[in-house]
């Protein structure tokens, strides 16, 4: 016999009305888990937003751009603004930053040391004299745009806070130390928790990513990172074979399981030379396609060089995938 019994008539036209009979035993008598006081459910919500400077994202409404500025010698991609013709790098970079915010970029992304493979290692006197000076133009040149340090050593995102920074951009956010989170958590700043490998070994390759970046947000969040100041990179180009990033991109629906925004950065790496066999100036198009096949998928934010191409690339996509377009034009 079931414990709900019918208790009275039903209304017209619905089934009975059932009413709990614990005293018969059945399911409604069982002890069941309940959650701990003060515990979520754990169960999917919506990404929330973030504050990174002035400004608050609110995730699922677009798509966010990032634009990047390398600050090296020797970057990948070919554009690195040390020595640019000449001129100042600090000049050359703010310059850069404010041409990228007028192509529609939400983010500047400043780093001092490229993470190429085979790179040069920067002390962090060097990194400091190349990053600080840039962040603190930038701030001075674009009063309200966030910007973000890309760096792994806690001295230099420190003084670059100081200068202006407004995100922690961590390429080595799976590592075990976390003296980075913590500095975040002790700035009040938001992280980006970046997927890395010293080597390509892996048994399951997209089981092992979210793994870490499980734990990375496990550690950001016991250093004292809130949870809405946490974003997760899944490393698109570092510790993975051009095979592992293709593979990465088919699955990045996966890496929602996370319920943190996902930042996407594919900008001219090499994965796409290798298939194009194309030289990384001319790789645009194919992080172009990238780009929309990443906001098909729910990306949050894409990091890139060519600003003004992936804006327009991510409007497009945002308009098919999200519904989001001007109402003027609608």
């Amino acid at each position: 016999m079931s414990d709900l019994e019918p208790a009275r008539p039903a209304p017209a036209g619905q089934g009975p009305v059932l009413e709990p009979r614990p005293d018969l035993g059945g399911g409604r008598s069982t002890p069941a888990f309940a959650l701990p006081e003060g515990a979520a459910s754990g169960l999917p919500t919506g990404l929330g937003s973030t504050r990174i400077g002035g400004r608050t994202f609110v995730w699922g409404s677009r798509t966010f751009v990032m634009g990047i500025l390398n600050v090296t010698p020797d970057s990948f991609s070919g554009d690195g603004l040390l020595g640019a013709d000449g001129t100042s790098f600090v000049t050359a970079a703010t310059d850069l930053g404010v041409a990228m915010a007028a192509a529609g970029a939400d983010i500047l992304d400043v780093g001092g040391e490229s993470t190429r493979p085979g790179h040069a290692t920067v002390s962090p006197d060097d990194e400091l004299g190349r990053v600080v000076p840039v962040v603190a133009a930038l701030r001075r040149a674009l009063p309200s745009m966030p910007l973000s340090v890309d760096t792994t050593k806690p001295a230099v995102a420190a003084a670059a806070i100081d200068a202006g920074a407004d995100l922690v951009n961590d390429v080595w956010g799976v590592a075990e130390d976390d003296a980075l989170p913590r500095l975040a958590a002790e700035r009040g700043l938001p992280i980006v928790l970046m997927h890395n490998r010293a080597e390509a070994r892996y048994t399951t390759l997209l089981a092992e990513v979210i793994a870490d970046l499980q734990r990375a947000i496990e550690r950001a969040l016991r250093a004292g990172v809130p949870w809405d100041d946490i974003l997760v990179d899944p490393g698109f180009g570092f510790g993975k074979t051009a095979v592992h990033n293709l593979a990465l991109l088919r699955e990045l629906p996966s890496l929602a399981i996370l319920g943190r925004p996902i930042v996407l950065g594919t900008s001219r790496k090499s994965t796409l030379g290798r298939v194009l066999d194309l030289p990384a100036d001319q790789r645009v198009e194919a992080t172009l396609a990238t780009t929309a096949l990443g906001v098909a998928t729910g990306v949050d934010v894409i990091r890139v060089h060519d600003v003004r191409e992936n804006v327009r690339a991510a409007r497009m996509a945002d308009a098919v995938v999200r519904g989001t377009w001007p109402e003027e034009e609608a």
